[in-house]
């Protein structure tokens, strides 16, 4: 065999084995990298997985958040009525012990009052109450003013607005009705009468065929007062107004 012919020969098969060496080389390449492309993708899955998880434990959380929070507002609605009851019925029974001594209302109040923050509503306020428990409306509403212009720091300020306007509203005058309530809304936000003014409130709005003032109040207080037996009596009055 000529030499030009086998040095082609070893040419050629030099040239397939090392055609081959790189073939084996770029299939190896090829297999680590879509090993280590499975690999990456394992580890998202689970960078996923743990990312969704703590998602949920995050949002667990949150809810259980807003659950104590609204739980504290319903607590705080509560004891806002308990001081509503406390009050009157400190009144009440003032009043009674006192009408036990003298049945006659106008003198309910002419011994002297106790002193101190415990001793009870004030004799004046008793009175106006008294007056108002009677279902003599307009004696009752000079009575809650005069407390009002002698007492206006008073604890039961608040209380006596708000009598002024049941008074008014129960004598069919609206607008002063719708007046009284607004300044205790408005005047005293932090009252435990506060939500029965809004109540009442939107009730006067609607007895004036002002519909959609008194929807808003209610929603309103449904907002700001949402576990009081108010705001449960405004969302009866929206269902059944829908």
């Amino acid at each position: 065999m000529p030499s030009r012919v086998r040095w082609s020969a070893c040419l050629i098969s030099f040239l397939m084995l090392t055609g081959c060496a790189a073939n084996d080389l770029m299939v190896k390449r090829q297999a680590e990298a879509e090993a280590r492309i499975e690999q990456l993708t394992q580890a998202g899955k689970k960078g996923e997985q743990r990312l969704n998880e703590f998602s949920a434990q995050l949002q667990g959380q949150e809810d259980q958040a807003r659950g104590t929070a609204e739980l504290v507002k319903q607590l705080q609605a509560t004891i806002q009525e308990l001081r509503i009851a406390h009050e009157d019925l400190k009144a009440r029974v003032t009043l009674l012990a006192q009408q036990a001594a003298t049945p006659k209302i106008e003198v309910v109040n002419r011994e002297p009052a106790p002193k101190g923050k415990d001793a009870g509503p004030p004799s004046d306020y008793v009175k106006a109450f008294g007056l108002y428990s009677a279902n003599n409306f307009p004696a009752a509403i000079e009575a809650f003013e005069a407390f009002l212009k002698n007492n206006p720091q008073s604890d039961y300020a608040a209380n006596a607005v708000y009598w002024i306007g049941e008074c008014h509203y129960t004598l069919s005058d609206l607008a002063r009705a719708e007046a009284a309530f607004r300044k205790v809304a408005d005047g005293y936000p932090r009252s435990a009468k506060a939500p029965d003014a809004l109540l009442k409130l939107g009730y006067t709005l609607s007895a004036m065929k002002e519909k959609d003032k008194a929807a808003a109040i209610f929603e309103g207080l449904i907002r700001s007062h949402p576990g009081s037996s108010a705001a449960a009596k405004a969302r009866e009055r929206l269902t059944a107004n829908q």
